[in-house]
């Protein structure tokens, strides 16, 4: 408990304080320039004035250390905060570029199906990309469709781009497409409007660069005279230049005009030839009597393809 006279005193020496310094403010502006309270005062600020510079070049290095970790703190709170609005402007510059790219792919989609060219008969189902294989050489995507939902093992993948790849996996929602980027998938392909036949697949070293390897085909009608040991002849010459893909076909009169038969070719001396052509080294021949230079040309592309 504190002692009442102390605390009378304490308020009384306040109370003289506070009076002194009302009297002494008001004489110090009721005096001319040259009085006596302005004379002190300048002298106090002569007196003073060194101290008052030493204190404060002493003092700036604290004052220089607290400004600097005032800054420090204010910077990185802008740091954070300029952080926080490039994320957000990055999201949204991806949402937008993503939304660019939807619109893209269903404007190219639209009326694909009424395209000259496109298998009639079928029944397009419309998917969504929901994962990416990670590396560049398995190219393979998840979309969200599945058995469910029609989608079956093989069955040909296509954007308003044209075919990009094939199902090669089926669930009950979802199927994987393997994309003919990938490095075990070729496709065969044509050059319009010329008509060259070749395999598409992706170039050594860059799975996204495709290279068209054109495939050598050659086709032979018999039956005008031609013997066994000249046919031979012309497979091996054949074979020299890099042909392929060879057929055997019966040459069949195409009017009175043209060159007559000399003889129909029996089907067991079209499959000889055929198996003496495999013999030199041709990818694929077909021999018969009805075969023809465009007979199962589907079939001329390896089992492997698309």
């Amino acid at each position: 408990m504190y002692d009442k006279k102390v605390i009378r005193r304490r308020r009384a020496v306040l109370a003289v304080l506070v009076a002194l310094s009302v009297i002494l403010l008001t004489a110090y502006f009721g005096e001319p320039g040259g009085g006596v309270l302005h004379q002190v005062q300048r002298g106090a600020q002569t007196v003073l004035s060194p101290v008052e510079k030493g204190a404060s070049t002493a003092a700036k290095p604290f004052r220089d250390l607290f400004n600097f970790f005032g800054d420090a703190f204010g910077a990185k709170g802008e740091n954070k905060k300029l952080k926080r609005q490039l994320a957000e402007a990055r999201a949204e510059l991806a949402a937008a570029q993503t939304a660019v790219r939807d619109n893209e792919q269903l404007r190219a989609m639209v009326g694909l199906s009424r395209r000259p060219g496109f298998p009639q008969g079928t029944s397009p189902v419309t998917a969504r990309v929901i994962a990416r294989s990670p590396t560049d050489w398995y190219s393979t995507i998840q979309v969200d469709k599945g058995r469910g939902d029609g989608i079956r093992l093989d069955q040909p993948v296509i954007t308003g781009d044209g075919l990009i790849g094939k199902v090669t996996g089926v669930a009950s929602g979802t199927a994987q497409v393997t994309l003919i980027t990938d490095g075990s998938v070729s496709v065969s392909a044509e050059v319009m409007p010329v008509g060259a036949g070749g395999i598409l697949r992706p170039a050594v070293g860059d799975p996204n660069d495709l290279q068209l390897d054109f495939v050598t085909k050659a086709g032979l009608m018999l039956g005008l005279g031609e013997r066994e040991d000249e046919l031979v002849s012309v497979f091996a010459d054949l074979r020299l230049v890099g042909c392929e893909v060879l057929t055997l076909g019966q040459y069949l009169r195409p009017s009175a005009e043209h060159l007559p038969v000399e003889r129909y070719v029996p089907p067991e001396e079209f499959a000889a030839l055929g198996k003496c052509a495999r013999a030199l080294g041709f990818r694929h021949v077909e021999a018969g009597p009805l075969v023809r230079s465009s007979y199962h040309a589907w079939s001329h592309v390896p089992q492997k393809n698309l």
